[in-house]
């Protein structure tokens, strides 16, 4: 049985929720998202709550029930307050700015690497060496933040590289010399 699916998502009062055609519409104060919704699953909401239940008991019901229901409350939690990573620029000349929609990294290349911001995400440069990538939807956020990551991610000798926030790099000890 899925503990995560039996759990009821409160809506807040700033939140409107509808169901139809297999398609769940959240709209809040920072925006709207739509999640379609497996045949097996069915969606009620009763008295400002929303309610997942399983039409069958197979194996993929149970793994859908779970996930779905992660799914609906991040929409609900990012339609409210946005989610948001930060990641810094740690190293000798590492930085990072932004011209209009685009996100320029110098991370110790002999060229600068660009990233296209999407629209329905924000980078804030809060220094030039930390930048906050701030949006709606959950999923977006930490795949754009992953993929600058993995520009320069983070190496285990002189921790140089982009990181974020709070991560800790585990440090190894380098060549010893004769």
């Amino acid at each position: 049985m899925s503990r995560v699916g039996k759990r009821a998502i409160d809506i807040p009062e700033t939140v409107s929720v509808s169901f139809q055609d297999k398609i769940l519409t959240v709209k809040g104060k920072h925006g709207t998202l739509e999640q379609s919704i497996h045949d097996i699953l069915n969606i009620e909401i009763i008295n400002k709550k929303i309610i997942i239940t399983r039409n069958e008991e197979t194996d993929k019901a149970k793994e859908f029930h779970g996930l779905i229901r992660a799914l609906v409350n991040n929409m609900v939690i990012g339609v409210t307050n946005k989610f948001s990573k930060s990641l810094i620029a740690e190293g000798v000349g590492y930085k990072f700015q932004i011209d209009k929609k685009t996100l320029i990294l110098s991370v110790g290349f002999t060229h600068p690497i660009q990233f296209e911001i999407p629209s329905d995400l924000e980078i804030k440069l809060e220094s030039p060496t930390k930048i906050l990538i701030t949006g709606i939807n959950k999923e977006k956020v930490g795949f754009l933040a992953a993929k600058i990551r993995s520009v320069r991610p983070p190496e285990p000798y002189k921790g140089k590289g982009l990181l974020y926030d709070g991560e800790i790099v585990r440090r190894k000890a380098g060549k010893t010399g004769k």
